[in-house]
């Protein structure tokens, strides 16, 4: 599972600077100042969150842990959620598609987002300290 989430998390950050880019070269003179900046929420997002699977995938190196494989399907859920309906939503006056039902997703995205660093956080202390243990003799 572990290289499954450093392939995830680099490949989502791969795209999020790629959207990124697309973003301030290409829509950024399409877009109002106020849709603008809700792209640029989503790619943040999508890049710190693509830091966060690679986290996981390097705590997975500790040891395999159930909550943490949850953790990085939820930051992966919450990338997808969270970032893909700002993306589609600040870009609907230049793709012409309704996505207004696409406006309660965003923060469905966001409570998975959260749900993902709660479980990393306890799963955290679970890791360390039994590996602090199994070491310390």
């Amino acid at each position: 599972m572990r290289k499954l989430f450093l392939r995830l998390g680099s490949a989502l950050g791969m795209f999020a600077v790629m959207i990124g880019a697309f973003g301030a070269h290409t829509l950024r003179p399409l877009l109002t100042p106020e849709s603008f900046s809700n792209f640029e929420t989503g790619v943040k997002y999508h890049l710190v969150h693509s830091l966060a699977i690679l986290g996981v995938a390097a705590l997975l190196h500790f040891g395999r842990k159930k909550s943490l494989g949850v953790a990085g399907w939820l930051f992966a859920g919450g990338v997808v959620c969270f970032s893909g309906s700002l993306y589609l939503l600040s870009t609907r006056e230049v793709h012409g598609l309704s996505v207004e039902w696409l406006g309660p997703i965003t923060p469905l995205g966001g409570i998975l987002l959260i749900v993902a660093w709660g479980l990393l956080f306890a799963s955290t202390f679970y890791h360390y300290e039994r590996h602090y243990k199994e070491n310390k003799d």
